[in-house]
């Protein structure tokens, strides 16, 4: 009785104050990977790292199948996305942290090392506990925060050594080793590692870097300063920090904390599970203990939110108890939140088992206040997928879910402001990109597929056509659907991998027609839900009138996908996946797709 009386007295004081609200009516729906969103028009989901273990050259030499926790910031005209990584599994040594660079958002260095494993000193123990560190054991790389641009110019990149004495045991329970601080420099190379911080359980005289103060670059040292004198940047180190460090401004070791201001100067705090409060010194200190943002969905994952280049602002997380979709909700002040878009509604084959690794596109982070302005003035943001590949997504700035009018694309003439139009879903293996004149799908990934979606005017009757040449007629499959607001397609034609094109009727698949590589196929389907048909005609001849094997109100975007649609994992698949997929480490023969033209007309 007394604990309700305490939520129900803290739930009317939050009423009173300025906080996070989702007052808008959709939600997501766990049993699609997309949750039956609206995507965000014109979202461009990139792969920047494929994990692969048996044959790390295809991976830039990077041989651990446990990558997470990414951070991205813009600098020097050039992006930059941090990540950590294990061998197989969350928790489990030994860790290091990698850099991938891009000067587009769309092309990746591979991944170089920022900071490599360190060995814990043998015989470290934590309070309360009796087991002690072999001599072989590795610290854990743990982070919550990546970038930081000091008023002298001077980019930071930082990491933290954690320990972690089983596999259940946490890296970020304060008594680690200590945070590393290093710069990265503009022609591309980095600065020695130092320490910034150490943890009162580690005996600094076994130190393998040496202290940041004991630098001669008098500029680096006043920006390690200068960080440490930040509260909003301190209380990103909470979690892994001593629980009575006095840097640390709010020491509840609430996790993955992010933040962005607002218009009066307020600062809009972040944590997991949805956690809110507000702060009116910069951080100093908080209007109330952080509890739950009313109207939001969020489980133990985390939340990012920003300013957007329009003066609005944008929160991207999972809006499930699962770690799916990755969704997008907007703002006019930053307080009260309106909708909920889809991002990213893809999930592929976890190909590594390994403990704690959890399903589906999480963990986002966007470029933090200070760390840089995409000069396209998009929202750019980074995740890992199943805590084991690496992506970014673009989101055009204004955020929307509609489209009005007919759609005409021409990929040969103003080939990337058409691009920019598409929803796309590249994997390195299975990428959708700009070549010759066309919207090229390729795909050699085993596990993948390659997804380009055009959103139109949601519409009862319309004229669709579009061009596709196929670059092959023996392998691969290209599915074209005809999808409506909630993500339901009504209609699959697919150009299969026995050399025909071939319409679902029902449970089958009936033939259309043969079709050769290398040859231009114009399809035009003339659509109307209340019939629930579509007629077909493929370079002018006329293939007859076929049946929606799914009834739909309205049909609002065209997707083609070089694979099956994927209902794996569920919500009651179990949590952890133990085991290795076969040929994980496997690729494909290539198959690949042009589209040239894109028509959507209305019809009366």
């Amino acid at each position: 009785m007394i604990l309700g009386i305490t939520l129900l007295c803290a739930s009317c004081y939050v009423t009173a104050q300025d906080t996070m609200t989702y007052v808008g009516k959709t939600l997501s729906n766990v049993d699609y990977h997309h949750g039956q969103l609206k995507p965000a028009v014109g979202t461009h989901n990139v792969q920047t790292f494929r994990a692969n273990r048996a044959f790390p050259e295809r991976a830039g030499g990077l041989n651990f199948t446990y990558n997470h926790q990414p951070f991205l910031a813009y600098w020097n005209g050039t992006y930059y996305l941090q990540f950590l990584s294990n061998p197989v599994g969350e928790h489990i040594a030994e860790g290091k942290t990698s850099l991938q660079t891009s000067k587009d958002g769309y092309t990746w260095s591979d991944p170089i090392e920022l900071f490599p494993p360190y060995l814990v000193p043998e015989g470290f123990s934590k309070p309360g506990r009796t087991d002690k560190a072999g001599k072989d054991l590795y610290a854990i790389m743990h982070q919550r925060m990546g970038f930081y641009t000091a008023k002298n110019g001077k980019l930071l990149t930082i990491g933290y050594y954690g320990v972690a004495l089983d596999a259940k045991d946490d890296p970020n329970d304060g008594n680690g080793i200590g945070r590393v601080v290093r710069e990265i420099k503009k022609d591309g190379s980095f600065g020695p590692i130092y320490f910034i911080r150490f943890n009162a359980s580690f005996d600094q005289k076994l130190a393998k870097f040496p202290f940041y103060t004991q630098s001669k670059d008098k500029a680096f040292v006043a920006a390690c300063k200068e960080l440490m004198e930040q509260p909003l940047m301190m209380q990103q180190w909470v979690e892994e920090a001593d629980r009575n460090d006095p840097l640390i401004p709010f020491q509840r070791p609430l996790k993955a904390f992010a933040y962005y201001t607002l218009d009066n100067g307020d600062v809009v705090g972040m944590w997991k599970h949805a956690l809110t409060s507000v702060s009116k010194d910069k951080g100093k200190t908080w209007a109330y203990n952080p509890l739950r943002a009313p109207g939001f969905v969020n489980s133990n994952a985390k939340i990012w939110g920003q300013r957007t280049s329009d003066n609005r602002f944008a929160t991207v997380y999972n809006p499930s108890e699962f770690r799916w979709p990755l969704a997008v909700s907007t703002s006019n002040d930053g307080l009260t939140y309106t909708d909920l878009l889809l991002i990213n509604g893809e999930i592929t084959t976890m190909r590594y088992g390994g403990n704690y690794k959890s399903y589906g596109p999480q963990y986002p982070r966007g470029i933090q206040e200070g760390n840089g302005v995409p000069p396209d003035n998009n929202m750019w943001v980074t995740y890992s997928v199943n805590k084991e590949d690496m992506w970014v997504a673009k989101v055009p700035v204004p955020i929307t879910s509609t489209v009005a009018g007919n759609v005409h694309d021409d990929f040969s003439g103003n080939a990337t402001e058409t691009f920019n139009k598409w929803n796309i879903y590249s994997p390195l293996w299975a990428s959708v990109k700009l070549e010759n004149n066309a919207l090229m799908l390729r795909d050699k990934d085993k596990f993948d597929y390659a997804k380009a979606e055009r959103v139109i005017e949601a519409s009862e009757k319309v004229k669709i056509a579009f061009t596709v040449t196929p670059q092959q007629a023996d392998h691969g499959n290209l599915q074209i659907e005809l999808v409506n607001d909630l993500g339901q397609a009504a209609a699959r034609l697919v150009f299969d991998a026995d050399g025909q094109i071939k319409n679902k009727a029902g449970y089958r698949m009936s033939g259309v027609q043969s079709y050769e590589a290398g040859k231009a196929y114009d399809i035009v389907l003339t659509v109307d839900v209340h019939t629930r048909s579509y007629q077909v005609s493929i370079n002018g001849t006329e293939k007859g009138t076929r049946l929606f094997f799914q009834p739909v109100s309205e049909i609002s975007r065209v997707s083609f996908r070089t694979g099956d649609v994927r209902r794996y994992p569920d919500a009651d698949t179990p949590t952890d996946q133990d085991f290795d997929v076969e040929d994980a480490d496997g690729v494909d023969k290539e198959a690949a797709y042009a589209i040239s033209l894109f028509q959507a007309d209305k019809l009366n």
